[in-house]
């Protein structure tokens, strides 16, 4: 999973809301010269919204690496929705000054851009409500935790933010509770979790590093009252949530299920795709029933080599028997970060022997436990920095499995086996999530690297996977397609699960068969995925849409530059114009052609 999809998380969060189509609504438009001193009308504009966006949002700028607001905390209280209304209706309404017809192709994509970021601010207020419903959107601890340890600026002037930052933190969580009406069961208990991880931030090691910095004597005096305060603001917060969960436990809770309308509505902001909701569902049944057979081709390949005995005659049994002999093959328990970390190096030689893309070497990336705060939603993930903090460090959170029972923790490592295992950092890491972000920092947009399009994010990292199989990673060696086209189907399920959750009323058990029966996924997993399921909307689709999206557009371009094609070139172009939606870059990149 992706960011600083950190940061498109965090998006969701302050506004209350977190396909494969081969062509964009959007007519190229290649203006004539002389409209070009028109166009600097826009870049004027885009540089304004960008600053007003963040001041409006402090919290989202500190995910981008914008630091000029980080003393500052926004009460999610309903004087700030009013207000972000307002600035809604300021920037739509001066956006709309600018025609279409005076840009660059460039320029009109980050007009849209701009344009859906203001549609899915008011959206996620007006028609969404989750500032009412989700619990889990009100957490103070990633942005103090950003400010604390990212090294953008010398130790004393980031603790003096959190100083000051740090007032704001007992009227948050009281709005907080203000705010929340009607809550699901099931993100009270996201919540409940994740703040109380969040009091990690706010330890005695903290005021530890007040009391030897340079901040003065009154300010390291208040500095530890503050921590006080908002380890007690915390805590007041977490005893008000575990009486809210006794409370809906025993009288019943708002379904997590939003519906069809919201759900299209959504899907239409977040992936922005020429398909709907139901269009994309309906495609990846179809691609369900392809992939799993090529699974079963591949099983009469292998399974000669690894059973004495005739196949059953179920063609799914078979392939379940073959994995389930194969996915003994895992690292140990506490192995698991160890591996993740000695398989970096591996993929990074890989890339670079095959010249697949070219590699930044002084861009980091770290490896790291996934701190405590960020735990209960995914396994695995990237933080990145954003593109004003270029040289900071990328992080692959990877959630150690002490927390788990012994039976447990052998579902998961099966799961994650030897080869999935690859794949994951394929996806996470290189060429994948930490690749594709480092060059959407160098995008001269900062419209499109800020604004990223979680489906083109999520569907890179999934086209990967499949690039590096199809360029001889593990030498075609048929149990790591076998491996592949399971962990593809899980891409494929993700999108019919979350639609099928959200919209047709899909049961536990229902999605539970589809994961482990038709996804040959095992228990421990499947559970996960039920449980990200009914705590987000939408972005499961993401990955599935933007994969296919990608993959066909690199067909569609091979075939159009026959023998000039080369694959890396592609890579590097597509790459190059950061985060933007798929059929935005499509458009871009066939216009340059003609």
């Amino acid at each position: 999973m992706k960011k600083s999809l950190l940061a498109l998380a965090l998006t969701t969060a302050i506004v209350g809301v977190t396909a494969c189509s081969g062509s964009s609504n959007i007519e190229p438009v290649q203006p004539p010269l002389q409209t070009q001193i028109k166009n600097q009308a826009f870049v004027k504009f885009s540089d304004q919204f960008i600053e007003n966006l963040w001041k409006q949002f402090p919290t989202w700028a500190i995910y981008s690496g914008y630091h000029k607001y980080d003393d500052q905390l926004v009460i999610p209280n309903e004087n700030s929705r009013i207000q972000t209304l307002s600035f809604v209706k300021k920037q739509r309404d001066a956006l709309k000054q600018i025609k279409l017809s005076t840009l660059t192709t460039s320029q009109s994509i980050d007009y849209r851009l701009i344009e859906n970021v203001l549609d899915k601010v008011e959206w996620g207020i007006n028609s969404a409500k989750a500032w009412q419903w989700n619990p889990a959107q009100y957490n103070v601890a990633g942005g103090f935790a950003q400010i604390i340890n990212e090294d953008f600026a010398p130790l004393d002037h980031r603790l003096k933010s959190v100083l000051n930052r740090m007032k704001y933190v007992a009227d948050y969580y009281q709005a907080a509770k203000n705010n929340i009406f009607n809550p699901t069961l099931e993100h009270t208990q996201l919540a409940i979790q994740q703040n109380k991880g969040g009091l990690g931030v706010f330890s005695d090691e903290l005021i530890q590093k007040a009391e030897a910095s340079g901040l003065s004597d009154a300010d390291k005096k208040l500095f530890a009252q503050r921590v006080k305060r908002v380890r007690t603001a915390i805590n007041g917060y977490v005893t008000w949530l575990l009486d809210l969960e006794k409370d809906l436990t025993k009288n019943g809770a708002r379904s997590f299920r939003i519906g069809e309308k919201l759900y299209e509505q959504k899907f239409a902001l977040d992936i922005q795709s020429g398909m709907t909701a139901k269009q994309l569902y309906t495609k990846a049944v179809a691609d369900k029933n392809r992939v799993q057979a090529e699974m079963v081709k591949l099983t009469d390949e292998l399974w000669p080599k690894y059973f004495s005995e005739p196949q059953p005659t179920d063609k799914k049994q078979a392939v379940r028997m073959l994995i389930d002999k194969l996915s003994v093959r895992h690292v140990k328990r506490d192995d698991f970060v160890a591996e993740v970390k000695k398989q970096i190096p591996e993929l990074v030689d890989f890339v670079n022997k095959k010249q697949l893309i070219t590699l930044d070497p002084s861009k980091p990336l770290v490896v790291r436990e996934t701190p405590a705060y960020m735990r209960g939603f995914a396994g695995a993930s990237i933080s990145a920095p954003g593109p004003y903090d270029k040289h900071g460090n990328t992080y692959y959170n990877v959630t150690p499995l002490d927390a788990m029972t012994e039976a447990q923790a052998e579902s998961y490592l099966r799961e994650y086996n030897h080869w999935i295992l690859q794949i994951l950092n394929i996806h996470e890491a290189i060429p994948g999530h930490y690749t594709q972000l480092v060059y959407s920092n160098e995008s001269p947009s900062l419209v499109k690297s800020l604004f990223g399009n979680g489906a083109m994010v999520e569907g890179w990292a999934v086209y990967t996977e499949r690039m590096m199989l199809e360029e001889g990673y593990s030498n075609f060696e048929p149990e790591m397609w076998l491996m592949y086209y399971k962990w593809n189907l899980r891409v494929i399920c993700n999108t019919i699960l979350d639609y099928s959750i959200q919209v047709k009323g899909m049961t536990k058990q229902q999605g539970l068969d589809l994961l482990m029966n038709e996804a040959f996924q095992e228990r421990a997993e499947a559970e996960g995925k039920w449980r990200r399921a009914t705590l987000s909307q939408v972005q499961l689709t993401s990955y599935y849409s933007g994969y296919r999206e990608i993959y066909d557009f690199r067909e569609e371009y091979k075939q159009r530059l026959g023998s000039k094609f080369d694959l890396r070139q592609f890579h590097e172009k597509f790459l190059s114009y950061g985060s933007a939606p798929v059929k935005y870059i499509r458009q871009q990149m066939l216009s340059e052609l003609n």
